[in-house]
């Protein structure tokens, strides 16, 4: 069993994550429905996970690192493709390189997932980091 699954994460929009963030960012409804990674079911296998368990986990690449909590995929099969929503977690993940067009890479950003015994990282200590 694997410890450790690469992925390539795409970022994207929720209509229920939206609302929440315009309630507040700093809610628990806001973290819960943002701070999480939706994974395929063979990815989480190889992570440990078990049907229906919930599981944190690290997400990390070369420009930062998040504790989110795991979702199941109810897509099709797509190992190694993850999905976050565009979010202060998902943004820690991001480069702050821009290509030609001045926009962040949102859409294809690699990164390694391992499980987590850390609680989701909170919005306070992203503040933090973004404060230096």
């Amino acid at each position: 069993m694997a410890t450790e699954v690469e992925v390539t994460v795409v970022t994207m929009r929720d209509i229920f994550q939206d609302e929440a963030g315009r309630k507040s960012r700093f809610s628990d409804e806001y973290r819960d429905q943002s701070a999480q990674i939706i994974l395929d079911k063979q990815d989480l296998a190889k992570l440990g996970a078990k049907d229906g368990q919930k599981l944190r986990v690290l997400v990390k690449n070369d420009v930062g690192s998040v504790v989110v909590a795991a979702k199941t995929s109810e897509d099709n099969p797509h190992p190694g493709l993850a999905f976050m929503y565009n979010s202060p977690w998902s943004n820690q993940l991001v480069s702050d390189a821009v290509s030609e067009s001045s926009i962040p890479g949102f859409k294809s950003i690699k990164a390694i997932v391992s499980a987590a015994e850390e609680k989701v990282t909170q919005i306070s200590e992203i503040q933090a980091r973004i404060k230096g």
